[in-house]
């Protein structure tokens, strides 16, 4: 199982924040899970982090953080993702649409994946096998 990191688990996880659920705490912490983070979702953590509206110190200790862990894939916006956030129209947000598009992609690919995040509108969607 391969399991796609939404933009607040990911800088729940990175800031030690309660808010993630015990069962995504977990996966987050298990050395041996395998994690898809979407280039938006990035964007997206380093975004807010250098906004202020987090306890991580600053963007780039979020940056050299993802890149240091090992178990990290960042997964580039590309053509067949693009192409994959056009059948999802349930889901409002663009940003939104490409993460479940790098995670739906990723499944296209012959792997198992789970998308970890609580965000309601993707969840509502239905496109995604969800953790949370």
């Amino acid at each position: 199982m391969k399991y796609t990191i939404d933009t607040h688990a990911l800088i729940w996880y990175l800031e030690g924040n309660n808010r993630l659920s015990p069962a995504v705490a977990a996966i987050l912490a298990n050395p041996a899970s395998e994690l898809i983070l979407p280039a938006i979702a990035l964007a997206e953590a380093l975004w807010i982090t250098e906004r202020g509206k987090t306890s991580i110190p600053s963007a780039q200790s979020l940056l050299t953080a993802v890149i240091a862990d090992p178990r990290i894939a960042i997964v580039p916006l590309d053509e067949a993702v693009v192409a994959q956030t056009l059948n999802l129209t349930a889901i409002n947000e663009m940003h939104d649409r490409q993460i479940v598009a790098t995670a739906i992609v990723a499944q296209t690919q012959g792997n198992q994946v789970a998308l970890l995040t609580c965000d309601q509108n993707i969840t509502a969607s239905g496109t995604i096998a969800i953790l949370w």
